[in-house]
């Protein structure tokens, strides 16, 4: 399931969010991937154990915690800290799958990569090219958001970032570890959980909505891993 969620951001963090990074040192976005990634990866980006990163990302994690929309879709478990990268000159990522696990920072561990997360941070108009494009088996999908908004998507999807020939892309992005690893299940719970939030909207706690609550959180308590 690919969602787009909009406004993460507030204008005002999104804002202080791009002058901390105007003001900050980027590097080789090579250094964070493997060797097949390595290979068609064309970046810069933030050191992941910079300062900044750190701080822009706990902003970043801030803000997802009191979105609703994330949190339905993606029943989060454990989230790598946000990165923050940067394209422009022609920079791109060709197709690649992003890895199966990442290691958490300060030696915390592991985490399964079962959602992918891009929050772009400039306008579209700001720059040409630089379409996330993800391939599922529906065909191609190109994405390109408003700043602020945000794409979910499976991050065992096929996907590139074409290049960008006009202006510069900022993006932070970032995976999750979700209590729900089986995609289908997780689409599931979301459409009977959105479904659950339009009949209480329209009808008021009834029996029916009080049902649905309840079958949903059995379905969780049965798939969820936590």
């Amino acid at each position: 399931m690919m969602l787009h969620i909009p406004q993460v951001l507030t204008p005002a963090e999104l804002n202080e969010i791009r002058q901390a990074l105007e003001r900050s040192e980027w590097t080789d976005g090579r250094s964070t991937v493997g060797s097949q990634g390595a290979q068609v990866k064309r970046n810069r980006q933030l050191p992941e154990d910079s300062p900044a990163a750190r701080e822009l990302g706990q902003k970043v994690l801030r803000a997802l915690a009191r979105n609703p929309l994330y949190f339905a879709a993606a029943l989060p478990a454990r989230t790598v800290p946000p990165l923050f990268n940067r394209y422009e000159d022609s920079e791109h990522y060709g197709f690649h799958i992003d890895g199966a696990v990442r290691a958490l920072p300060d030696g915390a561990g592991w985490l399964r990569t079962d959602l992918s997360a891009t929050l772009f941070l400039c306008e579209p108009e700001d720059y040409e090219g630089g379409e996330l494009v993800v391939k599922d088996t529906y065909g191609e999908h190109e994405v390109k958001l408003p700043a602020g908004d945000m794409i979910l998507y499976p991050s065992n999807s096929l996907h590139c970032v074409t290049p960008v020939t006009r202006g510069a892309r900022v993006c932070s992005f970032f995976w999750i570890q979700s209590m729900i690893r089986d995609d289908q299940h997780r689409s599931m719970l979301f459409e009977l959980d959105q479904t659950i939030q339009r009949l209480r909207a329209r009808h008021g706690e009834t029996e029916e909505a009080l049902a649905l609550t309840n079958h949903y959180h059995n379905l969780l308590r049965e798939w969820a891993e936590v």
